[in-house]
């Protein structure tokens, strides 16, 4: 299969996400530039990447429960994912008690304070972050949820990587200096609202 170009990953990980939850049992490419604004020639081109064109698309338009599969295996999601929580304050608390996400099971929880640990309502068990090496090793955690403050986040990040982590999502607002194999996502709140205040003005 051909590689996969980084902007069409994003494409085809953002129409994933609309075949969810799509009522249509096919989508057009003409219909899916009208949900996205992307060109029909930039869909098909995306689609062409997943080396089974021939099999998903037809006249009618590209067959939801036949496209979807191929989309989640072309990009790794094709299997269950562990992940963990590293910092039980609020928001770390919400992210906790925030259902079942398809395709990802969350394994562990992670704090400093014992008490909390203790205390908290979860789905999952929670450990004192000094057991961060020996937990993620043996459940095979991969991704870590990072709600500390901003003066932990960079010691926080450093132990999840020697622990065995390969992802971390950073919701703390700290640039984090880790080893290239670490993939890291930056979910700064205020650049959200920054980015969105701009985007009403222009």
């Amino acid at each position: 299969m051909e590689q996969i170009p980084t902007p069409a990953r994003e494409r085809l990980l953002a129409l994933m996400r609309i075949l969810e939850h799509s009522a249509e049992k096919t989508l057009s490419s003409a219909q899916i530039e009208i949900i996205t604004g992307w060109s029909s020639h930039t869909i098909r081109k995306d689609i062409s990447y997943l080396g089974e064109g021939q099999t998903i698309g037809s006249v009618t338009g590209y067959d939801r429960e036949t496209l979807l599969p191929v989309i989640k295996k072309a990009l790794g999601l094709d299997r269950s994912r562990k992940y963990c929580i590293t910092g039980l304050g609020r928001l770390g608390s919400a992210y906790l008690n925030m259902g079942v996400l398809d395709g990802f099971e969350l394994a562990a929880g992670f704090d400093t304070n014992v008490n909390r640990i203790e205390i908290l309502p979860s789905p999952a068990p929670l450990y004192p972050a000094y057991k961060m090496a020996e937990v993620i090793s043996r459940l095979g955690i991969e991704i870590a949820l990072l709600c500390v403050p901003a003066a932990s986040a960079q010691t926080a990040a450093e132990k999840l990587a020697a622990a065995g982590i390969r992802g971390i999502v950073n919701f703390a607002p700290a640039v984090l200096n880790l080893p290239p194999a670490i993939k890291v996502r930056n979910v700064y709140v205020t650049d959200e609202l920054r980015t969105l205040a701009v985007r009403m003005e222009n």
